[in-house]
């Protein structure tokens, strides 16, 4: 059907409430715990890459997820999934890539939330409450377990609850980057000198954006629930107004949630930044927390604590990454174990259902999950490190070089062959990826 509007029934014209949810829905898959480390890399290099960070927010939030969108929409299927629409593109060895990257996109997370998670509830332990210090693995372990216990017998509550705390979350956020405005300082102003303007070198602006790349594909991510969107609208629009409009509310929709989520992110990671300085930045990448647990650091320890602004600084800050980081390890916890029981169904079990039960594979795959995850808090690697070297460029290879390929391969996606996007959207995802030869090599 044309999407000529005289021919698109009336109740369908508008933006309807529907389109809410799901921009809203987008937005807040996004906005988890890897915001709270945007800050820090972002505002690692000072205030020109962070400029030029701030250029290239919206066209990577935007650009690269519309990709993946497109690649989505090219199924014949209205009702097909992701992995439905790569097995007709490219038979079941598409479908069986597309579990892998899906799988390994994730579980890196996982490990970097475990880290995450650990390192603030010590910080917060050590700093606010004054107590002595706990050995590590033990920490780890018992917050782990924890989390096991809730997922395994409460996964239909914990989904309920984390879905409650996405928008408090990001309530959160915007009001403490508010709250920061009243000790926002010169000292990002005061470091900009010639060396500032530095293209080349390990400390040069283009290094600096490059990583920072990498962290923004990170922070601005809500691949996962990109296939279940557009069936959604696919469903809800392509009967009744034909596949042309139905991809453009669908862009309509991603563009909306990039424009939301840019702006909250990138308001507070500026706000962090003018309250604390590059060389605190630096020091928060050292101590391999979260900005807002350096946040309550700074306050507490460096003389920024002055009235009862600071004082609830201190302590909410804390609080707040913790619900983050417990938000974003049950949610992609669901993503993993799906990758995972899906795995072992292909290749323990030769996909047979019936040879195992349900529970006995959520078991497995939880073993293996919270094992590794465990591995990985106690020996503690840095966490920018671990999202420029493994989950940025996994998620960059799902997000920008699958649909980009697709194009190029897929009859169904010929007709955006050549658009100035694509090259965009490829340069983005090779760059990412080359962050693991870049932490090989330099």
């Amino acid at each position: 059907m044309s999407t000529d509007k005289t021919q698109i029934p009336a109740e369908y014209k508008s933006w309807r409430k529907s389109d809410t949810t799901w921009t809203l829905g987008l937005f807040g898959t996004a906005i988890g715990a890897g915001v709270l480390f945007f800050p820090i890399r972002a505002g690692y290099g000072g205030l020109i890459p962070i400029l030029i960070m701030l250029v290239l927010a919206y066209p990577i939030a935007f650009l690269c997820h519309r990709a993946l969108a497109r690649l989505c929409l090219s199924g014949k299927n209205p009702s097909g999934d992701i992995t439905e629409t790569v097995e007709e593109h490219f038979g079941k060895g598409g479908g069986v890539v597309i579990t892998f990257l899906y799988f390994f996109a994730i579980c890196p997370l996982l490990w970097i939330y475990g880290v995450t998670i650990t390192n603030t509830f010590m910080a917060f332990w050590e700093q606010q409450l004054g107590m002595m210090p706990l050995n590590r693995g033990v920490v780890a372990l018992i917050l782990l377990l924890a989390m096991a216990v809730i997922i395994y017998f409460g996964k239909d509550l914990m989904v309920r609850v984390m879905s409650y705390l996405v928008f408090p979350f990001i309530a959160s956020l915007v009001l403490l980057s508010l709250a920061l405005i009243p000790y926002w300082n010169t000292a990002v102003f005061e470091s900009v000198n010639a060396d500032s303007f530095q293209l080349f070198g390990h400390s040069g602006i283009l290094v600096t954006v490059w990583l920072g790349i990498s962290i923004m594909v990170f922070s601005f991510n809500f691949s996962p629930i990109v296939s279940s969107f557009v069936v959604s609208k696919r469903e809800e629009y392509e009967a009744a107004c034909g596949k042309d409009f139905t991809e453009q509310k669908v862009n309509k929709i991603i563009s909306r949630a990039g424009l939301l989520m840019v702006g909250v992110v990138m308001f507070f990671a500026f706000s962090c930044l003018f309250a604390l300085s590059p060389a605190n930045m630096a020091e928060a990448k050292e101590m391999n927390v979260p900005v807002l647990t350096y946040l309550a650091y700074h306050f507490n320890n460096v003389g920024g604590a002055n009235g009862t602004l600071a004082t609830i600084l201190v302590w909410a800050a804390p609080i707040i990454a913790l619900v983050a980081i417990f938000k974003s390890f049950f949610g992609h916890y669901l993503g993993t174990l799906e990758g995972m029981n899906g795995l072992l169904l292909k290749f323990a079990f030769g996909g047979d259902k019936n040879k195992v039960s349900v529970g006995k594979l959520n078991l497995i795959s939880m073993v293996f999950i919270m094992g590794s995850t465990w591995f990985i808090a106690y020996i503690n690697p840095n966490i920018l490190d671990l999202i420029e070297a493994m989950g940025a460029p996994i998620i960059a290879s799902l997000l920008c070089l699958l649909p980009m390929y697709a194009v190029n391969r897929v009859p169904a996606l010929s007709k955006y062959k050549g658009q100035a996007s694509n090259y965009f959207v490829t340069i983005i995802g090779l760059l990412t990826i080359g962050n693991i030869v870049f932490k090989l090599f330099v």
